[in-house]
């Protein structure tokens, strides 16, 4: 990204750049119910360095989006502390540090998919040329000849290479993103995956990627965060060691079935 665009959009980060970017520090989320409470997340430890890029995995109902959306200050936490840079989670959300990818692309139907992604720099009042901020990020995701289209015009994964793009617009140096991929064909997927590291090696942006597929965890990412079954915990974090740029080869190479097997054990141990 250009330092212009930095500079007429989010506030940069604070803090010695070889501080974690994120840092959570005994993270608990209590959830009040009808008759009794609900412990989403219980003694959460994690610290995550500029420029990784970071997966979530764990069963259904661990907490995986629940500890996302905590760091996003889109839920407070009932006990521990969660620092953005040194930061309180609260301030990096007004300070517009992160964009969020939710599981479904969210777009407006009647916006076309330009205005959709120029809707966060309206929002933001962003000064400058928006629209060729709009239009670079839709040429960073491959689709700057479809400015002019709607939504229902797309395919569930241009849809959310679209979400992807809004996400980008205001140059936030966190991306958080909870399963964008999940309900999409497996070769669509695996397309997507390949795009998404090519934007995460572009953009040099750190990535909290949520998933439930191991080999869609072991592919992105630089480390594995594998959590138990409720209450959430952090059974252990794996680290990715295959070389880069990946390819399809990638995910044929031994090591590649080494790293998700070890991500499968912690899964296993944490159902136990």
């Amino acid at each position: 990204m250009t330092q212009t665009a930095q500079s007429s959009t989010s506030v940069p980060l604070q803090g010695s750049p070889e501080a974690p970017i994120v840092s959570v520090r005994d993270l608990q989320m209590v959830f009040q119910v009808p008759g009794g409470q609900t412990v989403a997340l219980q003694d959460a430890n994690l610290s995550i360095e500029r420029g990784e890029f970071i997966s979530l995995i764990g069963p259904s109902g661990c907490g995986k989006t629940t500890l996302l959306r905590l760091l996003a200050d889109l839920v407070q936490p009932t006990g521990g502390q969660i620092l953005i840079a040194g930061r309180s989670a609260q301030a990096a959300r007004q300070e517009r540090q992160y964009g969020y990818v939710f599981q479904a692309p969210a777009l407006m139907e009647w916006r076309s998919v330009l205005k959709n992604v120029l809707l966060p720099l309206e929002v933001m009042n962003v000064p400058g040329d928006r629209v060729g901020r709009a239009r670079e990020m839709l040429r960073l995701v491959g689709l700057e000849k479809f400015e002019r289209n709607y939504p229902w015009q797309l395919s569930g994964g241009m849809q959310q290479r679209v979400s992807i793009a809004r996400a980008l617009a205001f140059d936030p140096p966190l991306l958080f993103m909870d399963e964008p991929f999940g309900a999409l064909d497996e070769i669509t997927r695996e397309k997507l995956n390949l795009e998404l590291l090519r934007l995460w090696r572009e953009t040099g942006k750190t990535v909290i990627f949520v998933t439930h597929s191991i080999p869609e965890a072991v592919f992105l990412s630089t480390r594995v965060v594998v959590m138990t079954a409720r209450p959430g915990k952090i059974e252990g974090i794996v680290d990715v060691d295959l070389p880069h740029p990946r390819s399809d080869e990638t995910r044929e190479l031994p090591r590649f079935f080494e790293i998700a097997t070890q991500i499968r054990e912690l899964l296993k141990r944490g159902h136990s």
